[in-house]
C-alpha cells in the first residue's frame, strides 16, 4: 500500500509492507541519495523484518517524489523524514515500537533524527562514514550521537569507509561494497537477528 504524506518540503511517498495481522514493531527505512526504495539491500532488509514480525515502511523523500535526482539539503531531508514518521506514528503505525533506518544518506537521516522520532533503535545499511578517499571528513559524530541501539551493515570494500563498533553499536561486515549486493543471506541474517534481539530487550 502506498501513501502520500505532506511534509514541509513537499509530499513524500510511503510504501507500507505489513508483516502480519499482529506486528510486533515497525521499521521505517529511507533510501540513498541517488537511489530509491527498490535498492537491493532495502528489499532484503524488508524481508528480514517480515521474518521477525515487523511491518516495514519505505519512505521516498519529497525530492524523489518530485522526480529530482539530486538530494535536498540535510536539514530538508531531516524535516521531511520527521514529518513522515510523526504521521505514521499517529496513523498506520500507531502504537508500535519504531525502529528507524535507511541506506547510505537515509541512514544518516535516521541517525540525526533518532531522538526526535522516538526510535527505539537505528538500522544503518552502508553508512557513508566519509566521502571516498577523504577519511578526514568523518561523519562518525552522527553515529556517536545516537543513544539507542544501532546496527551498521557495511561492505568490507565500501569506499565510504568502515564505521567502528561502539557502545550500543554493532557493525556487521559483509562481503562487497557500498551497494551491499554481494551477500544477501548475510544481510538478511544480520538484520533479522538484530531486530529480534533489540525488540526482545525493549519489550
Amino acid at each position: 500500500m502506498a501513501l502520500e504524506l505532506d511534509t514541509p518540503h513537499g509530499p513524500a511517498r510511503v510504501h507500507l509492507h505489513a508483516a502480519a495481522a499482529d506486528p510486533v514493531a515497525a521499521l521505517v527505512l529511507g533510501h540513498g541519495a541517488g537511489g530509491g526504495v527498490g535498492a537491493p539491500d532495502l528489499v532484503v532488509a524488508t524481508e528480514a523484518a517480515h521474518g521477525a514480525g515487523v511491518t516495514v515502511a519505505l519512505v521516498e523523500q519529497p525530492y524523489r517524489v518530485a522526480g529530482r535526482r539530486s538530494p535536498a539539503p540535510a536539514a530538508q531531508l531531516d524535516a521531511a523524514w520527521a514529518a513522515v514518521v510523526a504521521q505514521l506514528r499517529a496513523g498506520a503505525l500507531g502504537g508500535l515500537p519504531l525502529v528507524a533506518g535507511g541506506r547510505s544518506s537515509g541512514a544518516r537521516v535516521a541517525c540525526r533524527t533518532a531522538g526526535e522520532t522516538g526510535a527505539i533503535a537505528v538500522l544503518c545499511l552502508a553508512f557513508p562514514l566519509h566521502p571516498p578517499g577523504r577519511p578526514e571528513k568523518t561523519r562518525v559524530a552522527e553515529l556517536e550521537a545516537v543513544d539507542v541501539p544501532v546496527l551498521v551493515v557495511q561492505g568490507e570494500s565500501d569506499p565510504f569507509g568502515m564505521p567502528p563498533a561502539g557502545a550500543g553499536r554493532e557493525v556487521a561486515r559483509l562481503r562487497g561494497n557500498h551497494g551491499l549486493r554481494s551477500d544477501a543471506p548475510g544481510l538478511r541474517d544480520a538484520v533479522g537477528r538484530w531486530l529480534e534481539r533489540v525488540l526482545s530487550t525493549s519489550a
